[in-house]
């Protein structure tokens, strides 16, 4: 679907919808608990599906109650989908946590799985798990956009770097409470993302497992003694402060948007786009430190773009941006640059120079990224001429409404279907 934006700016109230961050982890603790947990305010995103398609293979059953609630039934309730292969298979969909998160969990619980997904999903770098799988003696094999993976994943002491990703500890913290024995995940370089690690600790919390914290040779290490119980709870998800970023940067760059339903107290590191709404209202060139919140780098390009003539802003510690859905560095700057912005690519982020409006009139693509397509719109309400944005339908993956939303709040858009 190809979405053509008739620049206008947004008035009204927005909740923006829920995380789907805290979702995913949430969904993985109750499917791993014995019995019955509701959690509501779930939006049925295409990643959100895959984890929910994902736990089913391994035992678990969920079912959807009222709107935006549903019922997960633990995985005790039946047993993995195994195939000639002996293990259960898994399509991921473009979904990055729900095939990290998902890899050492079904190593402890069924043994190992087959992994498939779609997009950029299986080039996305798994070596720190691969070289943990060299050392504890867990076969892996890669081909063709399958992985499979076999073992048994053990108690023990797991290193991980810290400046890759935080997916990968949150796998481990899932799958080694389920393990006999005393085990440890500890990062061996500065620890990046660390608000994704509070996320999951506080949903393992929920649902009664014990994760305790330690500093061991200067870094973080996480520790834990198995085998534990998940128990079943009721949990709400809360708004996303991710995509709550995108309505922080129309309404910082003219909107009159009131963002409504947000936890400021919430454990999502994204809620940092507040502070810097604030940085980037102020005169100045302003620097704003992304390594602990790399997805708000789209929106905030978008608000730096606009925030008027002149006004320098470099976003830095943003290199991990180069391997998600697009190299979202590079998609970045392409497609501001087409509606008029001056954007410049570093290896590990961005300088922006400001300005009143941009020109827009052009035609961009989406880079099959939700986060670059709802960056163009963000853009766009600020363009002096029409923003059409190509492959517009790939918000699915986290915001299905989005443009149902946007246009509820005056935007101007005409939808053009793509052919079947």
């Amino acid at each position: 679907m190809n979405v053509t934006i008739h620049p206008r700016r947004l008035c009204g109230a927005i909740t923006p919808p829920p995380s789907k961050s805290q979702a995913h982890r949430l969904i993985l603790a109750a499917a791993l608990a014995e019995g019955e947990s509701t959690l509501s305010n779930v939006a049925f995103s295409q990643d959100i599906l895959a984890t929910l398609s994902c736990m089913e293979q391994l035992g678990a059953r969920w079912e959807k109650l009222d709107e935006g609630a549903i019922r997960v039934t633990g995985l005790s309730a039946g047993k993995p989908a195994l195939h000639g292969d002996g293990l259960p298979h898994f399509d991921c969909g473009e979904s990055g946590s729900t095939l990290r998160f998902l890899i050492p969990v079904a190593l402890a619980a069924a043994g190992g799985g087959v992994f498939t997904g779609r997009g950029r999903l299986m080039e996305r770098p798994q070596k720190p798990y691969f070289d943990l799988f060299a050392e504890k003696g867990i076969a892996w094999s890669q081909e063709g956009g399958v992985l499979t993976v076999r073992g048994a994943l053990t108690a023990g002491e797991y290193a991980l770097p810290g400046n890759v990703s935080s997916q990968f500890f949150t796998g481990l913290l899932y799958a080694l409470p389920l393990l006999e024995g005393a085990s440890c995940v500890r990062s061996t370089t500065a620890l990046e993302s660390r608000s994704y690690i509070d996320m999951t600790l506080d949903a393992l919390a929920r649902c009664g497992v014990s994760v305790g914290e330690e500093t061991r040779g200067g870094r973080p290490a996480f520790v834990l003694t198995g085998p534990q119980r998940y128990r079943a709870a009721d949990c709400a998800v809360e708004a996303d402060w991710s995509q709550a970023a995108f309505y922080y940067a129309m309404r910082g760059v003219g909107c009159d948007l009131s963002i409504e339903g947000m936890n400021e107290a919430s454990v999502q590191g994204d809620r940092k786009i507040a502070a810097y709404d604030c940085i980037l209202r102020e005169e100045g060139e302003a620097v704003l430190n992304v390594a602990d919140c790399p997805d708000l780098v789209p929106p905030l390009a978008a608000y730096a773009a606009l925030r008027g003539t002149g006004r320098m802003t470099r976003i830095v510690n943003a290199g991990r941006l180069r391997i998600k859905e697009s190299d979202r560095l590079a998609a970045v700057t392409e497609v501001l640059n087409a509606l008029g912005a001056q954007v410049e690519e570093l290896p590990e982020g961005l300088v922006i120079r400001g300005a009143d409006t941009l020109a827009g009139g052009a035609a961009v693509d989406a880079h099959n990224d939700h986060r670059i397509a709802m960056m163009a719109a963000a853009a766009a309400v600020r363009c002096a001429r029409p923003v059409t944005i190509l492959g517009a339908e790939c918000v699915r993956k986290s915001y299905p409404n989005f443009w149902d939303d946007y246009a509820r709040l005056g935007g101007q858009i005409e939808r053009e279907e793509s052919e079947p």
